[in-house]
């Protein structure tokens, strides 16, 4: 898999960044138009996107926000979750709600229930998996959990089937604190979807399967507005426009109109409904967004190309890679990540030091929550969470983004493999 360079090429340094965004003419014009046209925060462009988005996921509606983490966040104040957020119904939520996520994952998915002044509830994920261990989350519910937040690492989906059946088996032990909760009639499914935007589960697009589903557009995601993101919401019988109303109030300091009705004639005048918050997503961002979402179903076939390549040569090899496409369900494929068996931190601090020597950024998702200062302080032990830690120990991700040229690719591999022979067991 020797990759051709010519001579000239050989002597260039070969430099394959980990996850670049990838932005063409088209995001450019877009955004350029967007300068010109005087409009810049919260207008037109972003109504489009938002319209635009929630057409492609199913949802009842969506409101794009500046990042994930106001998503989530604001998906739990809108269930009046936690005795800082007042909710829908203008009542507040109790110190003693609590939330259910999973330990293994980026901060965003625990801090948010922090931010809302509810209890944080960390489980473990199933032994060889990025999933949650629906087994510990049901041991988990009780009468003061209000939401579950499932994590759908590296753009595949949880068992939503799974978690709803454990919802709706547990619902007798569910107190509702306002009107909304009780609509719902169970713990909330506040779906951290950071990397799965165009992924699907048993043919249901991911947007339209739990109550609410967060989406983030940050530099590195398959989709991007730089910054950005996006709360879409899958209700029964609750009025879309309510939802999306208070979620504008919730995002622009509770102000009753936003700056482009401001603009009507004789508009001017405004009230503030409640001292709420400020994370609104501009015109600017937006452009960027509808531009993407023109790409984004080739993007997603590129990615899928990339995976195939890779699968078909570390699989054999002995490597552990995450099953993005399956019968039940199709990946974003947002992250490519790689189990080494048999080795441990300074092994895999290695490899990933070998690999940047030849020129490949490679990461590590994740470092479990348990281990970071903020949520020992919150009393969280990684002894706790062995799968957890299981997992982490030996993970390396490789770069996986749609500027990744075939040959580029190939020489990842190349390295990757060559680099492994050290490490792995001939697998049996």
């Amino acid at each position: 898999m020797e990759l051709n360079r010519n001579s000239e090429t050989a002597e260039k340094k070969i430099n394959i960044s980990f996850s670049p965004p990838d932005i063409s003419e088209e995001e450019i014009r877009e955004v350029t138009d967007t300068l010109r046209s005087g409009w810049i925060t919260t207008g037109p462009k972003v109504k489009a996107l938002e319209a635009l988005l929630t057409d492609y996921t199913g949802a009842d509606g969506c409101v794009c926000l500046n990042s994930q983490t106001a998503a989530g966040e604001m998906s739990l104040r809108l269930l009046g979750i936690g005795k800082d957020s007042c909710g829908i119904d203008g009542i507040y939520g109790s110190e003693e709600d609590e939330v259910i996520t999973c330990a293994y994952t980026y901060t965003a998915s625990a801090s948010v229930i922090c931010h809302v002044g509810a209890k944080p509830v960390l489980v473990d994920c199933r032994e060889g998996s990025v999933e949650m261990d629906y087994d510990a989350l049901e041991r988990a519910v009780n009468e003061h959990t209000k939401a579950v937040i499932p994590v759908d690492l590296g753009g595949i989906p949880c068992d939503y089937d799974r978690i709803f059946e454990i919802l709706e088996r547990k619902k007798g032990l569910f107190h509702p604190s306002n009107k909304l909760q009780k609509a719902i009639g169970r713990v909330a499914v506040v779906e951290d979807a950071a990397h799965a935007l165009g992924a699907s589960y048993k043919g249901r697009t991911i947007g339209s399967i739990a109550d609410f589903t967060n989406f983030s557009f940050h530099a590195v995601k398959n989709f991007t507005t730089a910054e950005g993101g996006a709360l879409a919401w899958k209700l029964k019988d609750r009025d879309a426009e309510e939802i999306y109303h208070r979620l504008q109030l919730f995002s622009l300091h509770g102000q009753s109109k936003d700056a482009l009705a401001k603009t009507k004639l004789g508009s001017w005048e405004y009230d503030i409904v409640g001292p709420w918050y400020k994370c609104n997503m501009t015109d600017i961002m937006g452009a960027m967004g509808i531009a993407q979402f023109e790409r984004y179903p080739d993007m997603l076939r590129r990615r899928r190309e990339l995976i195939s390549r890779y699968d078909s040569v570390l699989k054999p090899l002995g490597v552990e890679v995450l099953p993005h496409f399956t019968e039940e369900h199709t990946s974003s494929g947002h992250l490519y990540m790689t189990r080494i068996p048999g080795i441990g931190l300074r092994e895999r601090q290695e490899i990933i030091e070998k690999l940047a020597e030849e020129g490949v950024a490679a990461n590590v998702h994740y470092k479990p929550l348990p281990m970071h200062t903020a949520y020992k302080r919150l009393g969280f032990l990684i002894e706790d969470y062995p799968n957890s830690y299981k997992l982490f120990e030996n993970e390396i991700t490789l770069p996986l983004h749609t500027k990744l040229t075939d040959e580029e690719a190939e020489y990842v591999l190349e390295k990757y493999s060559s680099i492994l022979a050290g490490y792995l067991k001939s697998p049996k």
